[in-house]
């Protein structure tokens, strides 16, 4: 019942959302780097947060929730709130900066930290270098999960993915939580989309795949390499096309329209298409997870999956 009630919750703030941005011109603007053609509201993943926030207290309150993980996850209100004054008022780069290391930080803190880097054949537990990278790896799954919301319903269904897959990997409510705080906002967000997310929405998501990576490898080192599989196609993408751009020297800080997803949209493929085709890939993924444990394997054979992708789009769509 609790999760029916937060469905209908995210879903009224995010109607109550849309209507107040549309009567106060908070909207986005089309720029050179959109995806999208007309204005449209934006600050949609205030509803997302809010239902996420309530949903965790609440499992929290009845015992039902790790306290580590709970305020782990809970230091994402911070992000949430920065982002949401981002969205309206465009806050330096330094300072964002600075209050995604304060949340990776903290979140790192409530976890006790990452403790160990499993590679199969052998481990990493120097708590100096596994902390260094969980540090490193925080920023970069918020920036990268921000890159990647970017077309209609395209960083909701990865989340909503997430969710299902972690639930059924791991089990746990909090997994049911972000699945109905997510599909709650999707409904006005699937193409074509009523409202966006922002970066309140986006940078609490990927802070929030971030802490389950290192939650659950802490639980099992091999673990980690799950949710890396699992969040295949958001960090592949945007870590490739960042590497790419830096190799051919363009400048990284400057916007573009060159990640995987959007040079399909370039090609003329719709939006719900790109959408549809990432959740094919995510089931697939998932597959691979479920009926092959040997996990070594399935790294390999996701990355030769992205790579054939990769070179399919090139084909249609050059860098």
């Amino acid at each position: 019942m609790i999760y029916i009630l937060l469905f209908i919750l995210s879903f009224t703030l995010t109607y109550l959302i849309k209507n107040y941005a549309i009567k106060k011109s908070l909207v986005a603007e089309v720029t050179d780097r959109s995806s999208h053609t007309t204005p449209t509201p934006h600050g949609g993943g205030i509803a997302i947060a809010i239902t996420w926030f309530v949903g965790l207290s609440y499992l929290f309150y009845i015992n039902d929730m790790d306290s580590s993980l709970y305020f782990a996850l809970m230091v994402g209100v911070i992000i949430s709130v920065v982002s949401y004054f981002d969205d309206l008022f465009e806050l330096s780069a330094k300072l964002r900066l600075f209050v995604q290391a304060l949340v990776a930080f903290l979140g790192l803190y409530f976890l006790g930290g990452f403790e160990s880097f499993d590679f199969g054949l052998f481990s990493i537990s120097n708590q100096i270098f596994t902390n260094i990278f969980a540090f490193f790896m925080i920023i970069w799954f918020i920036n990268l999960y921000n890159f990647l919301d970017g077309i209609d319903g395209y960083a909701g269904s990865e989340a909503v993915f997430l969710g299902v897959a972690g639930f059924l990997l791991f089990g746990g409510g909090h997994f049911l939580v972000l699945v109905v705080s997510v599909l709650g906002f999707l409904v006005w967000n699937w193409h074509k989309a009523k409202i966006f997310m922002g970066d309140v929405g986006s940078t609490l998501l990927g802070y929030n795949v971030a802490i389950f990576t290192i939650y659950y490898a802490n639980q099992e080192p091999s673990n980690f390499w799950i949710w890396i599989i699992l969040f295949g196609v958001f960090w592949f993408d945007a870590t490739y096309t960042l590497f790419k751009r830096y190799l051919n020297g363009e400048k990284l800080s400057q916007a573009h329209k060159k990640h995987l997803y959007q040079r399909l949209t370039q090609v003329g493929w719709s939006h719900d298409k790109v959408v549809k085709f990432s959740i094919l890939i995510n089931i697939g993924l998932f597959g691979l997870i479920y009926f092959i444990s040997n996990l070594f394997i399935v790294f390999i054979v996701s990355l030769i999956i992205f790579y054939i992708i990769i070179k399919s789009i090139d084909k249609k769509r050059a860098f």
